[in-house]
């Protein structure tokens, strides 16, 4: 499989993802969950990334689908579209899934996936991170 192939085949749609992350649990590894909307990519959100991916043993990416980002920031945004801003993030090494969501806040696909931890930037507190319970 080409490079190009293995990024996108990062990128899945949220059954996809569940039944990946079965397998996965079955093997033991730690799942670790972050989300947003990544929608001009920066320093920190690679930081972040970077912090999440220590956090257990495959790291997945839910993001904002487009029409998620201009309900939250309005009309004028994303800058970047969901499938540009997936495949950035899917090329990342320490990346394992990538899924959009179309909803305001992740929560459905958190209650899908059950994963093990849930990574949010440090300007969050734990009562304002959806699924933290």
């Amino acid at each position: 499989m080409d490079k190009t192939a293995q990024v996108n085949n990062k990128i899945m749609d949220k059954d996809r993802l569940a039944r990946l992350c079965n397998g996965w649990r079955v093997k033991g590894a730690g799942i670790v969950f972050t989300n947003g909307c990544f929608d001009v990519l920066h320093r920190g959100h690679i930081a972040l990334l970077l912090q999440a991916a220590e956090q257990g043993d495959r790291l997945i990416i839910g993001i904002n689908s487009d029409n998620s980002v201009a309900r939250l920031k309005g009309p004028d945004r994303p800058v970047n579209k969901e499938d540009d801003r997936a495949f950035l993030l899917a090329a990342l090494s320490h990346v394992d899934a990538v899924c959009l969501f179309d909803e305001d806040t992740p929560l459905a696909l958190i209650e899908l996936l059950q994963p093990d931890v849930l990574v949010k930037g440090g300007d969050y507190t734990a009562d304002q991170i959806v699924g933290a319970d």
